[in-house]
């Protein structure tokens, strides 16, 4: 095998390692334009107190987001009922939601 021909399988090498080490986690990615305008049309249903988010009564794929600490994004939930994706429901009413896992909660669980 000729050095160049050596050299082009190296540098190839390194760069699809290097490539591979620049992918973003997920967890770190910016939102698609839909989701940030879901996200922002959420946010002003819960600063306007009719709506709350509800834990862990989400079915997979079909949870909500709004901004603020500890959210995901609508449809990540992989899931049912997971403990940390949420839906918006009416102020008031989360506790009261039965699952198999249990009722609904005001904060995320494990």
């Amino acid at each position: 095998m000729s050095d160049r021909m050596m050299s082009t399988l190296v540098i190839g090498a390194f760069a699809a390692a290097f490539g591979a080490m620049a992918v973003v986690p997920a967890s770190a990615q910016t939102f698609t334009e839909a989701q940030q305008k879901t996200q922002a049309e959420n946010t002003v249903k819960v600063k306007s107190g009719k709506v709350e988010p509800c834990f862990g009564v989400a079915l997979k794929g079909q949870n909500d987001c709004f901004a603020g600490p500890g959210t995901t994004c609508a449809g990540t939930s992989t899931r049912d009922y997971q403990g940390n994706a949420f839906k918006l429901v009416p102020t008031g009413t989360c506790t009261t939601i039965s699952t198999p896992d249990g009722a609904g909660s005001l904060k995320p669980r494990a």
